[in-house]
């Protein structure tokens, strides 16, 4: 007899789902704070997603912040995909701090163990960085698209906008499939 053979990302698939799910939150999450930011032009907030939905920082009461989270994810049902990409997304900062230090440190690469030979390269290392900090802005953008966000929220619905007791100004959105 012939033995089917075994699913190899059957073992990933408890991650795979993780994955899925916090790439439809921050898509969510990003989405929100555009629409936001459309309705109050200047207004401060940032946000942080997991599997369990989003947190959102700063001045914005409750029932505007609900308000906001249904809409956006009423436009991203409708096929608004450009919501979920956000321009100040901490995945564009890292893309662009990995690949201006990964520069730099090429950019030292044999230049010795004196100081002086160090400082040399100096000029030559500033020339890299910034040259990968230029390439990194579409990039981080990219990275946003295919891998840290997911658009399509498929069945993903909201439970809860509640705002957290303390002296900072934090919500949590609570989602579910």
């Amino acid at each position: 007899t012939i033995m089917p053979a075994p699913d190899l990302l059957e073992p990933y698939m408890p991650v795979c789902f993780a994955m899925d799910r916090i790439r439809r939150n921050h898509a969510l999450e990003h989405a929100t704070l555009q629409v936001l930011a459309a309705r109050q032009p200047g207004i401060r907030l940032s946000g942080y997603s997991d599997l369990r939905g989003f947190w959102v920082y700063g001045e914005v009461s409750s029932e505007v912040l609900a308000d906001a989270v249904q809409s956006a994810l009423r436009r991203l049902q409708a096929g608004e995909s450009n919501l979920a990409i956000h321009p100040h997304c901490g995945t564009n900062y890292a893309a662009s701090g990995l690949l201006a230090g990964l520069a730099g440190w090429l950019s030292m690469l044999g230049s010795g163990s004196r100081l002086r030979d160090r400082l040399e390269r100096l000029p030559l290392v500033v020339l890299a960085a910034t040259l990968a900090f230029i390439v990194s802005q579409p990039l981080g953008l990219i990275i946003q698209k295919r891998l840290t966000t997911r658009s399509d929220p498929q069945g993903l619905y909201v439970l809860e906008v509640a705002q957290k007791a303390g002296n900072l100004p934090i919500h949590r959105v609570l989602t579910a499939n």
